[in-house]
């Protein structure tokens, strides 16, 4: 009994999100950026290789990415670039992140999401993505796609000038998170990822 009163407020729950949403503005979410990165590990002719396989994929100039210290298990030196990095917004955040879901029949994982709207998650494969067509001089490069969530006013925390705290309730909890990307995305969020045939 308990547990379908606990689903059932669950259920209703989800359900007002929209309403409560859209009755005050500043509630609404929306995607914030959807940030993809390539590591290599190393300078060189592979990362050259990952700068020019991210550059096709999102159609923007990436940005490399250095070590912020060393590692000596994996022979990596402080300063020494190791990845490359594009951060989409607006509207080329949604388009990238809706192809980035195809590959897995657009569904996501539950354990994808954090606590404050995050999601992220990671394709093997670069061409497997719609429409990418194998480069043998380049490759296959695998990459993270990790995707923010937010409510307008988050900028008072990360402006230059006057900073402040985001109130704990203004951050999306991991369930609006889901709802969002199911109602917006049409996405399906799933417990363990299953082989589907067609």
């Amino acid at each position: 009994m308990n547990n379908e009163g606990n689903e059932m407020s669950t259920k209703v729950k989800e359900q007002n999100f929209q309403s409560v949403w859209s009755s005050n503005k500043m509630l609404m979410p929306y995607i914030d950026k959807v940030v993809i990165n390539i590591g290599v590990g190393q300078a060189g002719e592979e990362l050259q290789k990952a700068y020019k396989v991210l550059e096709s994929l999102c159609y923007k100039k990436p940005v490399i990415l250095k070590a912020k210290k060393n590692v000596k298990e994996w022979g990596i030196r402080k300063n020494q670039s190791i990845s490359v990095k594009v951060t989409l917004r607006g509207e080329d955040a949604k388009k990238f992140l809706k192809r980035a879901l195809d590959p897995f029949d657009n569904r996501i994982l539950v354990k994808a999401f954090d606590n404050k709207g995050n999601f992220s998650f990671g394709i093997n494969e670069h061409i497997k993505l719609p429409e990418v067509k194998y480069d043998p001089e380049l490759g296959i490069f695998g990459f993270n796609v990790s995707a923010k969530i937010i409510r307008p006013g988050y900028r008072i925390k990360e402006r230059k000038k006057d900073r402040r705290k985001v109130g704990r309730d203004h951050y999306l909890t991991k369930k609006e998170a889901i709802y969002y990307i199911q109602n917006v995305f049409g996405a399906e969020v799933v417990e363990k990822m299953e082989e589907r045939y067609y």
